[in-house]
């Protein structure tokens, strides 16, 4: 990749890409087809502690790194983001999940439930999982159902309510659930988050789903009947919740943008190669306008994708967080995963009937996969939103 594409990354970041894309090579892309076609949940845990061994999942947290970056941050989390999504996304979602569970915890965890947690997610050895969606709240967090309250006698959290459309469920070993600890706050207001070791009693998992693509990626529900955990599991104050959710959110738009990216240059790839192979009547097929003129608004849709989502990310390492980071992340995550469903549906087209068959390569898989990208971590249309809102600061935006 030529610095002239890829300019707003520096040398040591191209540096960074070209280690971890050999290390996806070797490690990820061998898994792939049981990941995709067995649906191999062993595969994913192998590649997880291999990163975790390699301390790519530290990538994050500063004082914990070991690595020979000298500033380790969003960038490079969202480089690997990018490298592992181009070649399975149903993996990337478990590594993005895992890095959004953990983000939290180094940031608002006590010392003591941070050492206990913390330190098995970064090196592989734990999975994490991040409890926000309910049946009646999805975007709209101001109707989350989930009840947190704290028990005097006992010093714990008592949490009831059940979470749908969760990463890693079932398989996670931690889960930071949020929830309503104050009923009477205004809307939005009023949540926490606590933090929910695996076998808790009264954690359950009712329901795993199965969807179109992602294969491999463990999504469901867990219900919480009762479950309690001790006073020092929640994370930051009582009634934080909603801050330590946005400023996990910006994060994640950021990693999604690499998700995205990954994924249309992957379809890209694809297209392009058929493009200047195929002949039909009498000419490569590259050289019909319809198709280079396709081929050239994939191209200019990619890169303006990875002009915003590195933005977003180098605007993080910079320290920009909050509401300052909250539109660069919004605008990164949209363009990036619309690009990948153009790029994906734009594959499929070109290559034809073999574009819709497992037998000839991977354009539907990412047909697929791309498919999810505009929904999870905030709908398209909420990132509109949050976009809007910053740029009509005198008005309110009907949702």
């Amino acid at each position: 990749m030529s610095g002239i594409q890829d300019f707003i990354l520096d040398d040591e970041d191209r540096w960074f890409r070209a280690e971890v894309r050999a290390f996806l090579m070797r490690e990820l892309e061998p898994r792939a087809f049981a990941i995709e076609s067995d649906d191999s949940w062993d595969a994913v845990k192998a590649v997880v502690r291999s990163l975790g061994e390699a301390g790519y999942l530290a990538l994050m947290f500063q004082d914990l790194y070991r690595g020979w970056l000298r500033n380790p941050g969003l960038t490079h989390a969202t480089i690997l983001s990018e490298e592992a999504a181009a070649i399975n996304y149903a993996f990337e979602t478990t590594i993005g999940t895992a890095l959004s569970c953990a983000y939290p915890l180094h940031r608002y965890a006590t010392p003591e439930i941070r050492e206990r947690y913390l330190g098995e997610i970064i090196n592989g050895k734990a999975v994490g999982a991040i409890g926000v969606t309910e049946p009646t709240a999805g975007s709209d967090t101001s109707r989350l159902q989930t009840r947190i309250v704290y028990d005097e006698t006992s010093q714990e959290w008592v949490i009831n309510g059940l979470k749908r459309y969760i990463s890693n469920a079932s398989v996670a070993d931690v889960y930071i659930m949020y929830g309503v600890t104050d009923p009477d706050a205004a809307a939005g207001k009023g949540l926490s988050a606590v933090v929910v070791p695996a076998g808790t009693p009264g954690l359950s998992f009712p329901r795993r789903y199965t969807f179109m693509g992602r294969r491999g990626c463990v999504v469901g529900e867990v219900e919480m009947t009762n479950v309690r955990v001790p006073r020092d599991h929640l994370l930051g104050e009582p009634g934080q919740g909603t801050r330590i959710m946005v400023s996990m959110f910006n994060f994640e738009r950021a990693i999604l943008g690499g998700s995205g990216l990954g994924v249309a240059r992957a379809a890209f790839k694809i297209a392009q190669d058929h493009a200047q192979t195929r002949e039909a009547f009498g000419q490569k097929l590259g050289s019909k306008q319809l198709i280079w003129s396709t081929i050239a608004e994939m191209s200019w849709r990619i890169d303006a994708a990875e002009l915003l989502t590195y933005r977003a990310a180098k605007l993080y390492d910079a320290g920009i967080t909050g509401k300052d980071l909250a539109k660069p992340a919004a605008m990164a995550k949209l363009v990036s995963t619309e690009t990948a469903v153009y790029c994906a549906d734009k594959a499929v087209q070109i290559l034809g009937g073999d574009g819709i068959t497992k037998e000839y390569g991977r354009a539907e898989q990412l047909y697929r996969d791309a498919r999810a990208l505009p929904i999870v971590g905030g709908t398209s249309e909420m990132a509109r939103y949050l976009i809007a809102s910053s740029d009509l600061p005198t008005l309110k935006p009907n949702l």
